[in-house]
């Protein structure tokens, strides 16, 4: 099922704001280690034309991201991932892979799939065959996330987006990040045909404007001004 995606460049203050908005009306979700949230790394891939970043750049109506995630530093739960994106719509293939698997396909290598393309291994084993899929970059942040059932909402806070073109290193604790010197911080509202009047009242943007915002586009070019640097 695709999803509605909308996102919001903010400043601390808005997100302090409309966190404790949140926190008084909705749960936190089953990720969280603590009260700051948890964190997300993940690998991005892309093929030898560039072309996920190329069509994000441009603004493309239909495109795709493919990366590997994994939460608080931990290899217990690696995460492999071909998101989806037409206009505001998501649609998201995850399933659960081994640390020999995800070594795998940071090599260039295929591995076991299902032969459905509703399968994101199947996806990614595509790629890899016809258009070389390579990682490309690492995107670290912290994230606070807050879930309302009906309509399957979910309200998500980042902060501290980071990157690095080490990509060999992606599972390990001792990454160097570079910061980005601004839209560091981001809202993220999600949800499936409908959100509540009540959460789009607490949601009150302000001066807040909705944006096409994409950490891997903003890492990439980030990534690259280092190296250019």
């Amino acid at each position: 099922m695709y999803r509605v995606e909308e996102k919001y460049n903010c400043t601390e203050t808005e997100l302090y704001m409309l966190q404790a908005r949140m926190e008084a009306v909705l749960h936190p979700d089953d990720n969280e280690a603590g009260q700051e949230g948890y964190r997300i790394v993940s690998l991005y891939f892309d093929d030898l034309s560039d072309s996920c970043l190329q069509d994000t750049v441009d603004g493309v109506n239909w495109r795709v991201k493919y990366r590997i995630r994994i939460y608080n530093d931990s290899l217990d739960v690696i995460k492999l991932e071909v998101k989806s994106k037409k206009d505001s719509y998501i649609l998201k293939r995850s399933k659960t892979i081994s640390r020999a698997q995800m070594e795998s396909l940071m090599k260039g290598e295929c591995i076991e799939d299902e032969g459905s393309a509703e399968d994101p291994a199947t996806l990614f084993n595509l790629a890899i065959r016809t258009q070389g899929l390579k990682p490309k970059v690492i995107v670290a942040y912290e994230r606070k996330a807050y879930v309302y059932e009906p309509g399957n909402v979910r309200i998500t806070f980042d902060r501290n987006v980071r990157t690095s073109s080490r990509v060999e290193a992606f599972g390990q604790r001792d990454v160097s990040y570079d910061f980005l010197r601004e839209y560091d911080k981001v809202l993220e509202v999600k949800y499936d045909e409908f959100i509540p009047d009540f959460l789009l009242q607490l949601l009150e943007p302000g001066n807040m404007r909705q944006s096409a915002y994409s950490k891997y586009q903003l890492c990439r070019e980030c990534a690259a001004s280092q190296i250019e640097g």
